[in-house]
């Protein structure tokens, strides 16, 4: 039997979380990049994501007791430890013990739990993961249709999938697995370009109607191996944020959230907007049995018509540290 190969992790921004899925004051265990997490929001608002087990005797801060909802109680700018009541803040220091005189010169003044930055914008919470712990070499991009009330509320879609991020991603760049396994009427043609952490793609996407010919576009924006957007424009504009997590070497947590524009200030249900959707979501279903059993070919046989796996795969080697 074939092994499969194990991919290292990719550093870049990652999806924890829907903003909405924290609130003030609240606390939850998350496992991403083959660690255990706690995600926290201080009483003053500010998200904060730290490695989970305490230093002192390692309880895991996601945890609580005593009715505790979710993890570790939030007390002003800290979270606290639910084993011995230590405090820490969102760069990881210790800032109390309760019932001590002193703070161990060992944790005092200094980070003693892993920090990751976040940012909160396009309705989720980012964490930048990076192997090495170097600090963000890019920042994570806004997008106006997800914070203006012209666009509809995000319709969410999660799996979990036994892939790497890689995998996920070449699927974009993989022309030919279009008609085989979407049974698309040809393959498409676009215009790719790779620069920096940036990958840009637009296909044509014309649609013919009754009333004639419906000019369209589709534009996939890749910002590292985390943040994917893709514009669907014609007929029934469409914003999918495509966002990919590892939960480690093993298996990713998808989130595909769509936005329609309004219409006279109302939601568009059914039809054609429904209908992309429906067939975007298919399309994914279509795909994990591919990623879930496929083995990863670090020297694969390509041909001509197999897209530009290759200039994909010289890019996103820049994500591994």
């Amino acid at each position: 039997m074939t092994e499969r190969l194990s991919m290292p992790l990719p550093y870049g921004w990652f999806v924890v979380a829907y903003a909405d899925e924290i609130a003030v004051g609240q606390s939850r265990p998350l496992r991403y990049f083959g660690r255990e997490l706690v995600l926290f929001r201080t009483e003053s608002g500010q998200a904060a994501l730290l490695d989970a087990y305490c230093p002192h005797l390692g309880a895991h801060l996601g945890y609580g007791i005593h009715g505790s909802s979710g993890g570790g109680r939030i007390e002003g700018e800290t979270i606290v430890c639910p084993f011995h009541a230590w405090k820490f803040n969102p760069e990881g220091e210790v800032k109390e013990i309760p019932y001590a005189r002193n703070i161990p010169p060992r944790v005092k003044d200094k980070p003693c739990l892993q920090a990751y930055p976040t940012v909160e914008t396009n309705q989720v919470i980012y964490a930048w993961f990076h192997p090495d712990n170097i600090a963000p070499l890019w920042q994570p991009e806004t997008f106006p249709e997800a914070q203006s009330d012209d666009w509809a509320p995000l319709k969410r879609f999660e799996w979990t999938i036994h892939t790497t991020c890689q995998e996920m991603a070449e699927n974009g760049f993989d022309s030919a697995h279009f008609r085989y396994v979407h049974q698309t009427g040809s393959f498409p043609e676009s215009d790719i370009h790779f620069g920096d952490h940036i990958s840009q793609t637009v296909q044509r996407a014309d649609l013919e109607t009754p009333r004639g010919t419906v000019k369209g576009s589709i534009t996939s924006r890749g910002v590292g191996p985390g943040q994917g957007f893709t514009r669907f424009e014609g007929i029934a504009n469409t914003m999918l944020f495509g966002q990919v997590t590892p939960v480690d070497e093993t298996a990713v947590h998808v989130r595909f959230a769509f936005t329609q524009p309004k219409v006279n200030g109302e939601v568009v249900e059914g039809g054609v907007n429904q209908a992309i959707v429906a067939d975007i979501c298919k399309q994914v279903t279509e795909d994990i049995p591919i990623w879930e059993h496929k083995i990863y070919r670090d020297q694969p046989t390509l041909c001509d018509g197999d897209g530009p796996i290759s200039r994909f795969r010289r890019w996103y080697s820049q994500f591994y540290a």
